[in-house]
This record gives C-alpha cells, structure tokens and sequence, in this order.
C-alpha cells in the first residue's frame, strides 16, 4: 500500500508539472513558483521511497511543502473573498487539479493513513528552513525583475513592513500546518494501529 500511495503522489506531482508546461508552452519561469518547486520535491522524494528507504523526517518535509502548496492556492489565491485573490485562467486546467488539489491530498493522505511515521515535534520548525529560502530567493529575484511570484510578498503593492507581516503570518500558520501533520500522525497511528490489533484478537477468537 504504501509503495502504491508513493507512487501515485509523484506520477500525479510530475504529471502536473508536464501539463503545465504543455498549457505554459515550456516557459521554464513556471519553476519560479512555489507549487512548481514543492511539485519537484514530492516527486522526488516519493519516487526514491518507493525503491528505497527514505527519511520520515524528509517525507514529512516533503508533505508539508506540497499541502502548503493545495492550502494556500485554495484558501487565499483561488478565495474569492481572499485578499490576495487572483484571476487564472488555467483554473479548471489538467495542470491546476493535479498540483493543488490530487498531488497535496495524496501527500496528505500517504503521511498521515498509509505511513503514520513518528517523527519529533521539532521537526515543525526544522521544516520551515525551504520555505523561509524561498522567501529569500523571491525577494531576492524580485529585486532584479521588478515583480513577484506571489502578491503576499509582493513588495511593490505591500511595501516592506506588508511583506513583513505577511511572511511572519506564513511562518507561523506554516509552523503549526508541520505541527498539524504530526499530531494528526500520532493520532492516527494510534487508533489505527488500535483497530488492526483489535481485528486480529476478533480473528484469532473465531479461529
């Protein structure tokens, strides 16, 4: 099941990534964004664990990444009611369910039902070293380009105290998101791993 799992989150992340290049007409800025990135990294890590072993704690980093990517495009790109809300037009296109939608669900999914890894608390803010880089990279681009990839660290329409505040605010949801994933994790190994016990008593009972 989990060598499954595994390797649908990355034929799902790499298809994403192909269709959106088909509709982008290969226009390799798409690699800019974060949902690009988190992709690249999902698919990565979930192809080389179907192979071979690979760290929860980078599984977890891993699934993290791609579920910040289907959470913030859902609830504030995608949000009408957001105010960081933008119009796109590939919003129904293959490119788009696959990367914000099938790709963070089956992370999701793996980590938490298929795997249920135990990993330490800390790892939450371990965890946040790729997305702080990012921040930096953005920045640092947009100050050479004049644009940005996200309007919450937009610097030309929030001026340096907006992105501040914004990438604060990130940092922190983000931080309890990684705390989320674990404690989910623990739970849920625990109840599961509760009701496969309780299936072999009741098999062994009747035998």
């Amino acid at each position: 099941m989990r060598v499954v799992f595994r390797a649908l989150t990355a034929v799902s992340a790499v298809s994403g990534i192909v269709a959106l290049m088909l509709w982008n007409h290969g226009d390799l800025v798409s690699f800019v964004y974060f949902t690009v990135q988190s992709a690249l990294i999902i698919a990565a890590v979930s192809a080389v664990a179907v192979f071979r072993p690979v760290p929860a704690w980078v599984r977890g980093a891993a699934t993290l990444y791609s579920c910040i990517t289907g959470i913030v495009y859902h609830a504030l790109l995608a949000n009408p009611s957001s105010p960081f809300y933008q119009v796109d037009e590939g919003a129904h296109a293959l490119h788009n369910l696959l990367l914000h939608t099938v790709t963070p669900i089956l992370a999701a999914v793996t980590w938490l039902v298929v795997e249920r890894e135990r990993v330490r608390w800390w790892y939450a803010a371990a965890w946040l070293g790729y997305p702080l880089a990012y921040l930096v990279f953005a920045l640092v681009r947009g100050a050479f380009v004049h644009e940005y990839p996200y309007p919450f660290i937009d610097l030309n329409k929030l001026g340096a105290l907006g992105v501040t505040e914004t990438s604060l605010g990130f940092t922190v949801a983000f931080f309890l998101l990684g705390l989320a994933l674990i404690g989910l994790g623990v739970l849920l190994r625990r109840l599961l791993t509760r009701s496969d016990e309780d299936a072999r008593v009741e098999d062994a009972a009747r035998v």
